[in-house]
């Protein structure tokens, strides 16, 4: 199989290069180093089966051969981010969709699209299935994000129904482990960062929000499952165990043994109150979910971030 991976450079898609090349797949990635990073794919260079190609998604994407995948992870995805750099966000999602739809069209090729359980919003229903069709604020500090994932699934189900190309719309929820980016905003990262300086942890609002986490190696199986099924429809592909930040804090102290302390600031507009995947379907089309116990994957990741250079 010969696959193209945009963004690939970021924390999902270099995972997703290590996976496929282990799986035997020839691997193209494509990125431009907007919030991907060439260290997370060093140790690839000089493998026979893995290109590197430099390059805007939202330009036209020219790839000499055959393609039998194409894995569209090309994004910002922290709130840092794409608030930062909101029209690069929205140009991504809907330019870079469709030049990676076009290509899945000239090449007969299977398009997988990364998208987000921020397409639910601050959902009212809970805990959240496909089925549902969010809660989410169109012209709000966080819409680049949200309505650039929201246009890339309607644009990719388009395609599928109009040029009947193979489609698959991943709704990913958090997901963590080694290669993220320390200072990228999210969670994971930041509480890691501060616990591991003796630095307050940072919790917004009273910590009763909660968030469900889901370690990047079971991540990118349900991912593989996905791509190779032929549901050409969203599925949620994240854990469906539930905590709150403010005990996610206090998990993150424990592990790692910090005597910070735990600080409250206000909590940002439009933030998510609830996120807990409704997982059925992933269980029962893909007979996936992920293995992975929280404990163990924060120590996985908790010792990639002790041997980081950014600390």
């Amino acid at each position: 199989m010969r696959t193209l991976i945009t963004g690939g450079a970021g924390f999902l898609g270099s995972h997703f290069c290590d996976y496929l090349l282990a799986k035997g797949h020839e691997v193209i990635c494509m990125d431009n180093f907007l919030t991907g990073d060439a260290k997370n794919i060093a140790h690839l260079i000089g493998n026979k089966n893995f290109t590197f190609i430099q390059h805007d998604v939202t330009k036209y994407i020219q790839i000499d051969g055959k393609l039998d995948y194409i894995l569209h992870f090309a994004s910002p995805a922290s709130p840092i981010d794409y608030v930062k750099i909101p029209i690069q966000t929205l140009k991504v999602g809907s330019l870079g969709t469709h030049n990676a739809l076009g290509l899945a069209k000239a090449k007969n090729a299977v398009f997988m699209l990364a998208s987000t359980s921020e397409v639910y919003g601050d959902p009212l229903v809970h805990p959240q299935p496909e089925s549902y069709w969010g809660n989410v604020n169109p012209v709000g500090p966080r819409s680049m994000y949200d309505e650039a994932k929201r246009f890339s699934e309607a644009l990719t189900m388009a395609y599928h129904h109009i040029h009947k190309i193979e489609v698959r719309i991943a709704r990913i929820f958090n997901t963590y482990g080694p290669s993220m980016r320390l200072d990228d905003g999210r969670v994971v990262p930041s509480f890691i960062y501060q616990a591991l300086n003796n630095q307050p942890l940072t919790v917004f609002g009273n910590g009763s929000q909660t968030r469900s986490f889901c370690y990047v190696d079971d991540e990118i199986e349900g991912l593989y499952r996905l791509m190779t099924s032929n549901i050409n429809e969203p599925v949620n592909i994240g854990n469906p165990n539930e905590m709150t930040i403010l005990e996610f804090a206090k998990k993150i102290k424990e592990i790692t043994g910090t005597k910070s302390e735990i600080i409250f600031r206000p909590l940002p507009i439009d933030d998510p109150k609830v996120r807990q995947p409704d997982i059925t379907k992933a269980r029962k089309l893909l007979g996936w979910e992920p293995k992975t116990p929280l404990e163990d994957g924060l120590r996985k990741t908790i010792e990639f971030f002790r041997g980081s250079r950014e600390l």
